[in-house]
């Protein structure tokens, strides 16, 4: 659901982590406890590897020991802001079978998009390659809801001009959803970069907000562990 995701849709990201997104019911956190043994992984930092905290929203971390992954990081969560229930996530899954057989499950583009849309500024970038490589891919026959998606989250303001233009009556129809298709409509650049800007600044800081009471959170339990250590 991050940066390895982005690597198999060919939106490259440098991760050195690997980022899951989980159902967390005791029987799957049970099967997700027998591949972190198998991987040798340790918790490191906080939160606890507790269903709560992931129902909450936290991310849990671990690092591997296995001499296979020595020292991957491996990074689990349940919930994303703003985003459906991981049922709901799993029913519209991207389904990858390399070369030797091996399943990947991925983000679809549409919700990869959604859970990059964070407060770190190197995440935007990226949702801008998604949505390019998701229109070339998929122009030469676009369905509703593909047309929707580009709309709705296109970056470029090069792009969503071109998207107005051959689009029109549906990004009329958008325009409730996203003002800033006007300007798009309008061929007016200035106004579209100001409005992309503002509109990236908006979720940056939804996304802050978000995250604040989960920060105070974690901060209570770092408290916690000072204060137990000997």
């Amino acid at each position: 659901m991050g940066g390895q995701a982005c690597v198999f849709y060919g939106a490259a990201q440098v991760s050195k982590d690997v980022d899951f997104l989980v159902l967390a019911d005791p029987a799957n956190l049970a099967k997700l406890q027998l591949a972190l043994d198998a991987l040798d992984a340790e918790r490191i930092a906080v939160p606890p590897f507790d269903p709560g905290a992931l129902a909450r929203g936290h991310a849990v971390h671990f690092r591997c020991r296995c001499p296979e992954a020595k020292g991957l990081r491996v990074n689990v969560m349940s919930a994303l802001r703003g985003m459906p229930c991981f049922e709901d996530l799993w029913s519209r899954r991207t389904v990858i079978q390399d070369r030797s057989g091996h399943i990947f499950d991925l983000l679809c583009v549409p919700d990869l998009v959604a859970a990059k849309k964070t407060q770190r500024s190197k995440d935007w970038p990226v949702i801008e390659l998604l949505l390019d490589i998701h229109y070339e891919e998929n122009k030469a026959s676009p369905t509703p809801d593909f047309v929707e998606f580009w709309l709705c989250e296109a970056r470029s303001p090069e792009q969503l001009v071109q998207l107005t233009e051959r689009f029109p009556a549906e990004a009329l129809a958008l325009l409730p959803k996203r003002p800033l298709l006007r300007a798009a409509t309008a061929g007016d650049f200035s106004a579209l970069r100001r409005a992309l800007a503002e509109e990236m600044a908006a979720e940056q800081d939804d996304d802050r907000a978000y995250w604040a009471p989960l920060k105070k959170e974690l901060e209570a339990w770092r408290r916690d562990i000072l204060k137990n250590q000997p």
